[in-house]
């Protein structure tokens, strides 16, 4: 059996002082414990980039590691895939059991994950999968890729509906308490664009804390949650609550 988190940020900055980490994992809405009870002791961790060239993915790695192990789930080895090492990646995720699908812009890690055949390597994986945000927006059978960067929500040639990993049929929409107000080429990124976008669709928006558990072909929601569909957006759940999606 696959358990897949799909987060916005997995990780808390309330870090007590002395504590030699820029983050923790967030126990907020049960997430620690879920993920504890899931995690196989001694796991072998395996952390997909976002950009196969970005020079801090080690760092991404070894961050998720060490939040880890602090709140007891240690692992037997710990190996980023990116683009050192990309032709490796059959092999790597074979011998993985928890992956992590790190964030960061989502089209450019979708053509990552194309580009290494993820898709049809994780229809044969079962273990953990944690997706930070642009890595559980690419979990979707079909991914919103929310516009992003400036030009991209007029952009002509932007797609906004690829296909992506089709371990889950929610489309996410992370950071909802950082972009709810944000603009995008002079146009409220929620309120036109996402709500625009959402016509005969149905987007999943959750601030960092919240995240949705798919497993044995359910989904669900812990958390603070709202749906964006048909052009309104609706609040499904309240911070401590939890429903099926």
């Amino acid at each position: 059996m696959t358990s897949l988190f799909l987060t916005s940020s997995p990780y808390t900055n309330d870090v007590p002082e002395c504590t030699p980490l820029p983050c923790l994992l967030n126990p907020a809405n049960g997430f620690v414990r879920r993920l504890r009870e899931r995690f196989k002791p001694d796991a072998r961790l395996l952390t997909v980039c976002a950009d196969p060239h970005a020079p801090f993915n080690d760092e991404i790695a070894e961050t998720f590691r060490a939040t880890l192990a602090r709140e007891g789930m240690r692992v037997s080895g710990s190996v980023v895939l990116d683009g050192r090492n990309e032709e490796r990646a059959a092999e790597l995720v074979a011998l993985c059991d928890a992956i992590l699908l790190a964030g960061g812009h989502v089209p450019t890690q979708l053509a990552f994950f194309e580009q290494i055949g993820l898709r049809a390597l994780l229809s044969r994986f079962t273990g953990l999968i944690v997706g930070v945000s642009a890595g559980s927006m690419n979990c979707a059978e079909t991914v919103y890729a929310q516009p992003e960067m400036p030009g991209e929500s007029v952009a002509a040639d932007y797609e906004r509906f690829p296909r992506g990993l089709g371990l889950t049929d929610v489309m996410l929409v992370p950071h909802l308490q950082k972009v709810r107000h944000d603009m995008l080429d002079g146009r409220r990124l929620i309120d036109d664009i996402t709500c625009e976008d959402s016509r005969g669709r149905r987007f999943i928006a959750v601030p960092d804390g919240s995240y949705v558990l798919c497993e044995n072909g359910r989904a669900t929601l812990y958390g603070e949650g709202y749906a964006i569909a048909d052009g309104r957006m609706e609040k499904l759940c309240d911070e401590g609550g939890e429903i099926g999606l």
